[in-house]
């Protein structure tokens, strides 16, 4: 039968190819394509062109949701005309082999020879939504499709598919393609040749969420380390089949339960996802608290599209949850980004292209307040360029409308200035401070709430700035009045009293910081109760203080409840509960109790790889302590694992020469030396020493001076040891001792070069020593105690040296007798 050929006019821009995988079948995958195809097509008042591909030709489905039964050809068919362009064209060429612009060339020229329209069928006459079914049904079918060989395709032109989807997309808005499970060579084409976009569907389960993460994670290094495919992939997942119904099973999945051995699909994909394209931090919760496919009675049986039926599109249906996955999916989003973030950018590009249309005050300042709230949320998630920017534009704009000394002017100023005292841009958040403050004095008054919040804000910048008694009177103001309006127990009182307190601590006084910080703690957990987060927030700067003024046990008790209460609230792996984990793994080890501050760093670093990954730095910071509290316990074998373990991704990531390889070097060389293996850690400690050479002898702007610094520093503890040890009068490690003194007299650090000094003498008036060694050695000692003006140890270095001479020729007198 002859197939009527459809005639679709080219698109402005080219659309996007997005493919629909999942590694097990039954997830509902054909489902979810199907009913996101619909929407898309019902845009724009039914006028964006979408086409549904059904590449899952073992077991084809796609036709079924829309009632294409007529037998006609497809996707196989299509590949069996490309397969017979390719050896005809092949036997013209007599089978040259294409290469780079020509092979792209030898592609286009078979897709121009078959006409794909003649393959696609228009599904739905209210939209112009279009169908390419897997192919012809026939008797042949299982058998054509058995001898179709993807990978030999592939090796015959290796541009076809990926110029096959962009000649789809120069016709259609959204071209989706239905992939077909597991690991095949279908699958890979679907996922790593077709796509600007990957949708992984799956159901929560280990077989499904393994698969899934060995597939993305091939599928973008296919992208990064292939030439001819240096494009984008961006992942978007979409959980299945959940229940809603048990919300317990569903935390458990979702975040993760380590005593049931149960990983979380969240963490995984922020994992995977922040480690495939290189992002220090993610977090997906946002995303997945919006985009979770829930079971339904309705729809588990038959062909049903879910947003045809139900059409309501509250809270609890399918069609809301499919509208919420397409805002991330079709709006140009990252998974990582919030809902609020989508909704704030949405709101300010609509504001931007009105005001094209219509400058004005009714416009701009909603845009302004947008900015503002933009900047705000940014300045919460660490982005923190991005947030500036949105800062210096919402002030730019309300100081130009509204003037400089309006509400929402200084408003929006206080919020930049806080974002500049978090960069450390200390003298730029003063300057604004100092001008809110100045001008909310002048128009409302020193009392007024907005006043004293001001003030609070511009003693915490002045703190940081080290002006430590400036800071303290402005809070002791701040402090008596919220204390005589509000009272002594009220909120803003409590809060003020505990600023007050940092900047005792930072004085010195501890006394006087832990009687307010007592005071805090105990009225808000009358008021808040006592796992309040502001009460928690106090209770660790009283911790701090008691273990700064040496009550360590004090200290410990109050962070271990603080850490039991996180750990139930916000969970192990929040970045509260780490950094409170962290600050008692040191308590715990300045006590001594090296067993209990080893379990905390073993949960700790088995937190910082859910949360932040195998090579982060926080991981390898967490394994170093490790490591310290094994070695302090004797587990030499265990401490030597974890440092090896550091030291590889340092050097992989870093390289041999950088400074934290080479303090990973140090460590683990010193770990050898316990156990025995005294070869390897001297060849660790050339390498360092070798290490530290060649960064101090790059150009002065390579490295910055705290590098520089911690190079010598490594040298110097290196060059110590060996000077106390059995390899002191070895040539070369005396000969690197003479260097660094002489670099140290150059640069005139004569207390560092002062302590060489003597190791490096007691080391040159031994027998044994090279005589050139020994006076080139002298001459730099000689030099510095000159230099120091220090007579009586240049005669004492004199003395020492003629009784060094004496005592060798003796020694050569009484051997040839």
């Amino acid at each position: 039968m002859e197939c009527q050929r459809l005639s679709l006019p080219p698109l402005s821009a080219p659309g996007e190819v997005v493919t629909f995988y999942s590694y097990k079948g039954g997830t509902g995958r054909t489902m979810a394509l199907s009913n996101i195809a619909v929407l898309l097509a019902r845009r724009e008042n039914a006028s964006v062109p979408v086409l549904m591909l059904d590449w899952d030709m073992e077991a084809p489905g796609l036709h079924h949701y829309f009632e294409q039964h007529e037998e006609r050809p497809g996707v196989l068919e299509f590949f069996e005309a490309c397969r017979q362009q390719l050896e005809r064209i092949g036997l013209e060429t007599a089978g040259a082999r294409a290469g780079g612009r020509e092979d792209a060339a030898l592609a286009q020229r078979v897709l121009d020879a078959i006409d794909w329209q003649q393959y696609v069928v228009r599904v739905d006459q209210g939209s112009p939504l279009y169908l390419m079914r897997a192919g012809r049904f026939d008797a042949s079918y299982s058998e054509r499709l058995a001898q179709m060989r993807w990978d030999q395709l592939f090796d015959t032109c290796p541009a076809l598919f990926r110029c096959f989807a962009d000649t789809l997309a120069q016709h259609f808005r959204y071209v989706l393609v239905d992939s077909r499970t597991g690991r095949t060579d279908s699958a890979g084409i679907c996922t790593t040749l077709l796509p600007k976009k990957l949708v992984v569907v799956f159901t929560p389960n280990r077989q499904s969420l393994e698969g899934v993460d060995a597939l993305v994670t091939r599928a973008i290094e296919y992208r990064r380390s292939h030439e001819d495919e240096q494009r984008p992939l961006l992942v978007y997942p979409l959980p299945s089949r959940i229940e809603m119904g048990d919300g317990a099973q569903r935390a458990e999945w979702r975040r993760g339960d380590a005593h049931k051995g149960i990983a979380g699909f969240q963490p995984m994909f922020e994992r995977l996802l922040r480690t495939s394209y290189g992002l220090s931090q993610i977090a997906l919760d946002s995303y997945f608290d919006e985009v979770q496919l829930q079971q339904t009675k309705t729809f588990a049986y038959g062909e049903q599209l879910a947003v045809r039926i139900d059409q309501g599109g509250d809270r609890f249906s399918l069609t809301r949850t499919f509208e919420a996955f397409l805002h991330w999916l079709t709006g140009g989003y990252f998974p990582w980004q919030s809902s609020r973030e989508i909704a704030l950018l949405g709101a300010i590009g609509e504001a931007r292209q009105a005001l094209l249309l219509e400058p004005g005050r009714a416009v701009a300042l909603p845009l302004a307040r947008d900015l503002a709230r933009l900047g705000e949320l940014y300045r919460k998630d660490g982005r923190s360029a991005q947030a500036l920017d949105a800062f210096r534009q919402s002030v730019e704009i309300r100081v130009r409308l509204l003037g400089e000394e309006h509400p929402d002017s200084l408003a929006c100023k206080s919020g930049m200035a806080r974002l500049l005292r978090q960069l450390g841009k200390l003298d730029e958040a003063r300057f604004l401070e100092e001008d809110v403050v100045d001008v909310r004095e002048r128009v409302l008054g020193g009392e007024h709430p907005d006043t004293l919040a001001a003030r609070a804000c511009l003693a915490q910048t002045l703190l940081l700035q080290g002006e430590l008694a400036a800071a303290l009177l402005l809070q002791d103001t701040v402090l008596a009045t919220y204390a005589r309006q509000l009272g002594g127990e009220h909120p803003l009182t409590l809060e003020a009293m505990d600023g007050r307190a940092a900047t005792l601590l930072r004085m010195g006084r501890l006394a006087q910081a832990q009687q307010v910080l007592a005071t805090v703690v105990a009225a808000r957990e009358r008021l808040f109760g006592a796992e309040h987060g502001d009460t928690l927030r106090s209770k660790l700067a009283l911790a701090q203080a008691l273990g700064r003024e040496g009550d360590l046990e004090g200290a410990r008790r109050l962070l271990a409840a603080v850490l039991q209460a996180q750990e139930r609230r916000l969970g192990s792996d929040h970045a509260a509960t780490l950094a409170t984990r962290d600050l008692l793994a040191d308590i715990v080890a300045g006590q001594g109790d090296w067993a209990g501050a080893r379990q905390l760093h073993e949960d700790q670093v088995a937190a910082r790889e859910r949360t932040r990954g195998l090579d982060h730095p926080e991981t390898l910071m967490s394994q170093r302590k490790l490591a310290e509290a094994l070695l302090r316990r004797g587990e030499l074998d265990a401490a030597r694992s974890v440092q090896e373990q550091v030291l590889e991704v340092h050097a992989r990531l870093l390289g041999e020469d950088h400074l934290d390889t080479l303090h990973s070097k140090t460590q683990l060389a010193g770990t050898l030396q316990q156990q025995g293996d005294s070869e390897a850690a001297r060849l660790l400690e050339d390498a360092v020493l070798s290490g530290s050479d060649r960064l101090l002898n790059a150009p002065v702007t390579g490295h910055a001076d705290s590098v520089l610094d911690g190079a010598r520093h490594l040298q110097e503890t290196i060059l110590a040891g060996r000077a106390s040890g059995h390899d002191a009068a070895e040539p070369d490690t005396l000969a690197s001792m003479i260097s660094m003194l002489q670099g140290m007299i150059e640069r005139e650090q004569y207390p560092q070069a002062g302590e060489l000094a003597e190791h490096l003498k007691s080391c040159l008036l031994r027998p044994g020593v090279p005589g050139k060694l020994r006076r080139r050695g002298m001459a730099q000692l000689k030099r510095m105690y000159k230099l120091q003006g220090d007579l009586n140890a240049l005669l004492a270095l004199q003395e020492d040296e003629v009784q060094a001479l004496e005592g060798a020729l003796s020694e050569a007198r009484t051997e040839q007798r």
